[in-house]
């Protein structure tokens, strides 16, 4: 069962990639879901039998790497990290995969996009199982092609493209310090899988630990999307809807917070890496939530909603709170998924529009859509006792929980940003489903609830985002919780602030966050119904305009980037490929060497004067070259040799260049006898 999670998604991708046209649609479509859906009854069966009764299982399939010291296996471990990420991974690509055949209905391939979803699964089935980190990172780039792959399915749009090869290269910098994060493992450690590593931990210099747990963090920021190396995520929203549910919303975003939950008994032993992951994360949300404020695409604001997220996640982790951070990554994935969903329901309704300034009115039209994107909302903003409180907020009052003064000011941020996401969740359910229509005739004559593939998982992420965090709380985050005793997620002891957390925070301070959410929420609405006019004015003066630029254009980030980064490398690499690649490199390479043979073959034909003497000399110099040869060093030997050389060529064209009556003629004989006397002079 353990294998057939793994092999059931790559069989499903293969049949669809490469028996598409034998199979057909409908016949990609039923392969490729059964296999999914298999794969996801088996995780949650595994989940029970491997979380619940501490069970750990290692599965050593045959040995990948065996160089002297360094031995590294192909094998799967499951343990109760493995089976907590399985369950949000295989649910939402499940439901994800019936939803897309609703959606891509009117796609002519069909067959291809299955493929790309059901190979992305095994990639991160990959990813979440492996047992080393070279493994692990096999699934960690397989997961980044699957992404390229899918952004760019509509392949003759200019902006896939473009997105697609942003989401890669950006990438490619977290994969390069995660990289470099190995290499410095196998040079302290000697080997990089889970065991030998975290073993070995606690024996090693904390100069080691910070320099590998920083490549670490480098590249989940990438993956992540954390501050700094963001710019993809955004973009990637030009890819269809189910492939944004997918992967940026529930899976491969969560990779990077997977990495750093996984190698947490490394980076307990590092309290600066843990303080860089508090302040990345801080920053990354309150960020992104001001960005995602300002946003009128409905799938950007959904997608800077993400990257908020992910910011506490990292808070988390900062605070050693892994378990909270995992429990709010299994939350996040289910409500995110439903946003995204009901968010394609609503383009798909809406002839492919994602301004939402163009919709509005939509909640009588779309009763369905709008039930599941306002439980999703109140999710996401905390409201409580939908999923998203339980966790959310537990992160928020860990931060205080610690008792130290950048937890204190983490709070503020994080609280801060809490409130940003309200106004986001609330803009875009108010201009969407609350105001008066603002779209044109046509597109509203055609808005309909869509068919049942399309409104089944919407259903059921909406299910899940309502009772998910309450039942699952005490299992993830009690204090009586002995879901991780097996060490999947390591705590020291003196790192421990859920007691704190639970008792010592003011009752005041925890309810802050509802309260900043429920005024904002007032308020927003009141501005909005009342007072537009006073918002005109003051979005027309000259604070009011910066202000709004500032934020519309993503605090100029991107244009940092190109202007400075992009442009920098790209002249760079230009100039390096006229100097070397098309300079030095071609000199050295086809074209000298097509010159130097040209050269070489005419000084050899000038050889060739029809004078026997001439011919007889020749002779003459190859003897005494091959019977001086056990008696002469190589340098003399390659001295001579070059001068001889030198001097047939330079003989042979005094024959060619002749001309009678010219007073060259005896100089040239002179030059010749001198030069061939010279070289036999330094042999001897």
């Amino acid at each position: 069962m353990y294998l057939t999670i793994i092999i059931l998604p790559l069989m499903a991708s293969l049949v669809s990639g490469f028996f598409g046209r034998k199979i057909g649609v409908r016949g990609s479509q039923i392969i490729n879901i059964l296999c999914v859906a298999l794969t996801t009854v088996f995780s949650i069966i595994i989940f029970f039998e491997v979380g619940f009764n501490n069970a750990l299982v290692n599965l050593q399939l045959f040995k990948w790497i065996d160089a002297e010291t360094v031995s590294i296996l192909w094998a799967f471990n499951f343990d109760s990290l493995t089976v907590s990420m399985l369950i949000p991974v295989l649910v939402v690509s499940c439901l994800v995969h019936i939803y897309s055949v609703g959606y891509m209905s009117h796609d002519p391939h069909n067959q291809r996009f299955f493929s790309y979803l059901s190979l992305f699964t095994f990639m991160m089935i990959i990813l979440v199982t492996s047992d080393s980190l070279l493994s692990m990172f096999v699934g960690w780039e397989g997961v980044g092609i699957c992404s390229y792959l899918l952004v760019s399915f509509w392949f003759t749009r200019i902006a896939a493209n473009q997105s697609s090869i942003s989401a890669m290269l950006t990438n490619r910098v977290g994969d390069c310090f995660l990289t470099i994060g190995m290499f410095a493992l196998i040079w302290s450690f000697g080997n990089i899988d889970y065991a030998t590593v975290f073993s070995l931990a606690p024996y090693v210099n904390e100069n080691t630990v910070i320099i590998i747990g920083t490549c670490l963090v480098i590249g989940a920021m990438a993956k992540s999307s954390q501050i700094g190396l963001h710019i993809w995520l955004p973009m990637a929203m030009e890819g269809p809807t189910p492939v944004s549910a997918l992967i940026h919303a529930a899976t491969m975003v969560t990779a990077g917070v997977y990495l750093l939950m996984r190698c947490s008994p490394l980076i307990e032993y590092s309290g600066t890496v843990l303080m860089l992951c508090l302040w990345i994360g801080a920053l990354t949300t309150l960020f992104s939530s001001l960005i995602g404020l300002f946003q009128q695409d409905i799938k950007k604001v959904i997608a800077y909603s993400t990257m908020s997220q992910l910011g506490m996640m990292v808070i988390a982790i900062g605070l050693s709170s892994y378990n909270v951070a995992l429990f709010h990554l299994v939350n996040h994935a289910f409500y995110k998924a439903l946003l995204f969903l009901g968010a394609g329901s609503i383009i798909h309704s809406m002839s492919d529009n994602q301004d939402f300034r163009k919709y509005g009115g939509l909640r009588h039209l779309l009763p369905l859509t709008y039930s599941v994107m306002l439980i999703a909302s109140l999710s996401l903003i905390a409201f409580p006792f939908m999923t998203g409180f339980y966790s959310k907020d537990f992160i928020i009052e860990s931060c205080y929980g610690e008792f130290e003064f950048s937890g204190f000011a983490v709070y503020l941020i994080s609280a801060t940003a809490a409130m940003f996401t309200t106004l986001y969740s609330v803009k875009v359910l108010y201009l969407t489903y609350i105001t008066d229509p603002n779209g044109s005739e046509i597109d509203y004559k055609n808005v309909h609830e869509n068919d049942i593939f399309m409104s089944y998982p919407l259903v059921l992420l909406a299910i899940l985002s309502i009772f998910f965090g309450y039942v699952t709380k005490d299992l993830f985050t009690g204090l009586g919780s002995d879901f991780y005793i097996d060490n999947g997620l390591f705590i020291r002891p003196d790192r421990e602030i859920v007691i704190n957390t639970e008792f010592a925070v003011p009752f005041i301070l925890k309810l802050l966050p509802l309260i900043f959410t429920i005024v904002l929420v007032v308020a927003s609405i009141i501005v909005s119904e009342f007072y537009q006019t006073w918002l005109i004015r003051l979005k027309t003066t000259r604070l009011g305009y910066n202000t709004f630029s500032l934020l519309n254009q993503r605090f100029y980030i991107e244009l940092f980037y190109n202007k400075y980064i992009s442009d920098f490398v790209l002249q760079l690499g230009g100039n390096t490929t006229k100097v070397l690649d098309k300079g030095s490199m071609e000199l050295i390479g086809p074209y000298g060497l097509k010159k130097g043979l040209l050269y070489l073959s005419t000084k050899i034909s000038n050889l060739n004067s029809g004078i026997i003497t001439n011919y007889a000399l020749y002779i003459v110099i190859g003897m005494v070259i091959y019977i001086l040869i056990p008696y002469t060093p190589d340098f003399s030997l390659i001295l001579t040799t070059t001068l001889s050389l030198f001097v047939l060529f330079y003989y042979g064209d005094m024959h060619v260049n002749y001309k009678p009556n010219h007073g060259l003629t005896n100089l040239k004989s002179s030059v010749f006898t001198k030069t061939w006397f010279t070289s036999l002079y330094i042999t001897l």
